[in-house]
């Protein structure tokens, strides 16, 4: 077990318990759930925890952040759910019922991008450096690069073109795999099907408007135009998909004993002639429609205001998870423009974003908890990862988020003012500058800056007067000091454990209901709480139950299959009626008398009617010592 033993069994029960879960997993920084009943999740209860940096619900799971250490943490949740993770397939797959139809299709687009996502920002990355050696004209007054300076850089910026020709001009290859690895069809057609779309046999796509005459094959009585579709996304979608179904349509229909030629064989040839022949051109037209409505709203009469809008709306698309379609728009426009103005203004939302944040470590710059969130938020937000600032921060107080979205827009605008364009995405944030051009880099420096200002200087000013209004409320109303919290202490001293310890399905699935353990290092068990001993076990005396003050009632069980020792090695101190207080003793047995009757000594607490209103929180993986530590904390 790990250090969330008492986090995870919180987390447990604030999602309304293991009966609500459908189905957990996680990702790099946060659990994904799908909870039969969303409307159990006590979503205030768990933003509350210190271990989590906030919670959301995109495409059907509500998803917590955690944060870099979510694997541990979900293994211990796990371990006290009782329960067996699944994988991310089946956690999407389980979610699907959650959605509707366009939550399906941007749930679909985002899972078909994700897998290329890090290739893209290699390929990103790998352009920036580029443009810096090769077309930054910063040396001998500026009229030569570094390429034209030393045939190292020379050499090197050429070698690397190899990588950035198949990250951008291969992609269709990306998409088809992608494709049918989401859909679970044979890969490797996926794979064939993408090269047929960019072999060298065809006329580059980057090549198409500036020549004459394109080849084409000829059958005599109709024609089909020899061309590729390198970079382009919405032909290579619509091939894959087309692949897929095919697939499973031949499948379906073809005898096991040939299904290996046929489907495979009929699967293929169909998908490339139905790209070559119908989808690719329709793909290409549909694709430079969307690109070009797009860059009208970018370079047009109106840019000024589709940038305004664009910059404003997108933090909020990233929420909803419609964001995921500008990767398709900006690859579209890289394909038909040699470049996108969509994608700096996302990376200056991400800055934006994380600028508010910043005024946020400034405004609680004495609060050291919330700095624990604020500071690392702030910092993976300029390098382009945005959920632990939008959910654990700024969405968590609102103003922050809109002054991000206001500094984000007005960023935006100056920024398709400029024509700044980059040549590559997938780099957000501050980093995000290595894929503009280089003769735009200049002005991208500027909207950075106001990216930073903007929004810094709207969260102080408006955080300022929100946290000097919340502390003359405070003022005014102070507020009443809360009760203490009810506490139970150890039952037995030594090792204090998570009841989904316990080696019994009966105890460490909750049966019974939660509780929690201890591996006893004495003989006595105390009374955990003033109470009423409402039962003993008679004759076998390894068990008795109590009722608190509160109303909750427990059940105290020494070891597991002790009923069978028939009372060898129990003494009972209490009977049914009695009045007990913290410390008292209840049962005295024999450890070494379980232990050769082959029996464990771990001894449970286990609450079989709950206080009302109250949650317990257990106190475990420590040395506990009776009648003194306390075990079990009741909040509500």
């Amino acid at each position: 077990m790990g250090n969330y033993q008492q986090d995870a069994a919180q987390l447990l029960r604030l999602v309304g318990g293991k009966e609500n879960i459908a189905a957990v997993s996680h990702c790099i920084t946060r659990m994904r759930f799908v909870l039969t009943d969303p409307s159990k999740a006590n979503i205030p209860g768990i933003e509350k925890m210190k271990a989590v940096k906030g919670t959301f619900t995109q495409a059907g799971q509500f998803q917590v952040i955690i944060g870099n250490t979510v694997s541990d943490f979900y293994n211990d949740f796990v371990a006290a759910a009782g329960i067996t993770g699944v994988s991310k397939d089946a956690v999407k797959n389980a979610a699907k019922r959650n959605q509707n139809t366009l939550q399906r299709i941007m749930s679909a687009l985002a899972e078909i991008f994700a897998p290329i996502i890090p290739a893209l920002i290699t390929g990103g990355l790998i352009l920036g450096f580029r443009n810096c050696i090769d077309s930054l004209y910063i040396f001998e007054h500026g009229t030569k690069t570094l390429c034209d300076l030393s045939q190292f850089w020379a050499g090197l910026d050429s070698f690397l073109w190899l990588t950035g020709e198949a990250v951008f001009h291969m992609l269709p290859v990306g998409i088809c795999w992608s494709v049918t690895k989401k859909m679970g069809s044979t890969q490797m057609l996926g794979i064939v099907l993408g090269l047929t779309l960019v072999s060298g046999q065809l006329l580059n796509a980057y090549s198409v408007a500036g020549t004459a005459e394109i080849p084409f094959w000829d059958f005599g009585f109709f024609r089909v135009n020899m061309i590729g579709y390198q970079a382009q996304v919405i032909p290579a979608i619509l091939a894959a998909f087309t692949l897929v179904y095919l697939e499973r349509f031949f499948r379906k229909i073809c005898p096991a004993v040939i299904s290996m030629i046929v489907v495979p064989f009929c699967s293929l040839l169909l998908s490339v002639t139905a790209a070559h022949f119908i989808l690719g051109p329709i793909g290409w037209k549909i694709g430079s429609a969307i690109s070009a409505v797009v860059y009208a709203g970018i370079s047009g009469s109106f840019q000024v205001i589709f940038a305004a809008v664009f910059g404003f709306v997108y933090a909020p698309l990233v929420i909803t998870g419609l964001h995921h379609m500008s990767n398709a728009i900006d690859m579209q426009l890289i394909a038909d423009f040699q470049g996108t103005m969509l994608w700096p203004m996302i990376a200056l939302s991400n800055i934006a974003q994380g600028s508010a944040v910043l005024g946020m470590v400034f405004l609680q710059r004495k609060d050291a908890d919330a700095q624990e969130v604020n500071v690392p938020s702030c910092i993976s937000c300029y390098l382009g990862v945005t959920e632990p600032a939008m959910f654990g921060v700024n969405l968590k107080y609102s103003f922050p988020f809109l002054c991000g979205m206001i500094g984000s827009a007005c960023a935006a605008v100056v920024c398709v003012a400029t024509n700044t364009t980059a040549n590559a995405i997938g780099i957000g944030g501050l980093p995000g500058i290595l894929s503009i051009k280089p003769e735009y880099m200049g002005s991208f420096a500027v909207c950075i800056l106001i990216a930073v200002l903007v929004p810094f200087f709207l969260t102080c000013m408006a955080g300022k007067r929100r946290l000097a209004d919340t502390a003359e409320r405070a003022a005014i109303h102070p507020p009443t000091a809360p009760a203490e919290p009810y506490t139970l202490c150890a039952f037995l001293t030594g090792r204090a454990l998570p009841l989904a310890e316990v080696p019994d399905q009966v105890f460490s699935q909750h049966v019974l209901g939660e509780g929690v353990a201890i591996e006893p290092a004495d003989s006595t068990l105390v009374a955990p709480a003033d109470g009423e001993i409402s039962i003993v076990m008679s004759g076998s005396n390894h068990a008795c139950g109590m009722k608190l003050a509160n109303g909750m009632e427990i059940l105290l069980h020494i070891g597991l299959d002790t009923v069978d020792m028939d009372g060898d090695g129990f003494t009972a101190h209490v009977r049914e009626g009695d009045q007990v207080r913290t410390g008292d003793r209840l049962i005295s047995f024999d450890p070494a008398k379980i232990k050769a009757a082959g029996h464990p000594a771990v001894t449970m607490l286990v609450i079989t009617e709950p206080a009302e209103g109250c949650t317990p929180v257990f106190h475990t993986g420590k040395t506990v010592l009776a009648g003194r530590d306390t075990i079990i904390t009741l909040e509500g």
